[in-house]
């Protein structure tokens, strides 16, 4: 059987890198031979994860940006593309926020800005560096989407409606990029510990249901069928494995990573 986690000779993007989730993913790559350059919002936690992989002798290099700014986007491509020769085989859209409040109390500024964290981010990635993978027939692009995205959670409607956009999208440019030779997948990932997205959105639920934390967590739980929250590692190896060659005749598609909670 052929390796298909071998990355040697690829160069990867990823975004929200100074997060569990996103630092991980990086490692991930890195580990099965890719070259690597990450960016998250601000320049301490790309320089946090930059030396955190550096230190374990990974090819890596990154850069701040605001993933809302196109500007800085194409700043974050193009130092990308100039540090690994123009290649960016593969790109991995973590980076996002998460949203949790009456539909009532929600602001227009509030649907905005998870909108634009989420979808337009992730569009701004894609724009600029899909060229390079049309030049080369080759790409491989992870969205992040969620289990929300394709049963919406109450208190969550606009991070519902973004994370469902996100799958359209993914759909879309599956279709688009199919004879380029570049596929085009999204992961849904149910409630996942030990990430900021869950703690923000736990502290939420802890205030609007009126629970303690324990409690919170058993209802959670309780509507898994494998009976546990997903794990870091369970995100990350669906993620690096559609990014391989494992995953080559996969397109289109939104993985759920959600311990059977969904199934659809």
């Amino acid at each position: 059987m052929n390796n298909f986690l071998d990355f040697a000779g690829k160069t990867a993007l990823v975004t929200g890198a100074a997060g569990a989730i996103g630092r991980n993913v990086a490692r991930g790559l890195a580990q099965c031979g890719a070259r690597v350059f990450i960016t998250d919002l601000r320049q301490q936690g790309v320089d946090e994860t930059l030396a955190e992989l550096t230190a374990a002798g990974f090819d890596v290099a990154g850069l701040a940006a605001d993933i809302t700014i196109e500007a800085q986007v194409t700043a974050v491509v193009g130092a990308a593309a100039a540090r690994f020769d123009n290649q960016i085989d593969i790109l991995v859209n973590v980076a996002g926020v998460a949203g949790q409040n009456p539909i009532e109390d929600i602001t227009e500024q509030e649907w905005d800005f998870v909108f634009a964290a989420n979808c337009k981010g992730t569009f701004f990635f894609i724009k600029h560096v899909v060229p390079m993978m049309k030049a080369r027939k080759y790409g491989k692009i992870v969205n992040y989407a969620s289990k929300s995205g394709k049963t919406g959670s109450a208190l969550c409607s606009h991070y519902s409606a973004a994370k469902g956009a996100i799958i359209t999208l993914t759909q879309s440019l599956a279709f688009e990029f199919a004879k380029d030779g570049i596929n085009v997948n999204c992961v849904c990932p149910g409630i996942t510990d030990h990430t900021g997205v869950w703690s923000f959105m736990s502290a939420n639920y802890i205030e609007n249901l009126k629970q303690e934390r324990e409690q919170v967590v058993k209802q959670f739980t309780s509507k898994i069928p494998l009976g546990r929250l997903a794990g870091i590692e369970d995100v990350v190896d669906v993620t690096v494995f559609l990014c391989s060659s494992g995953a080559d005749y996969m397109t289109g598609q939104a993985i759920n990573i959600t311990g059977g909670r969904e199934m659809h």
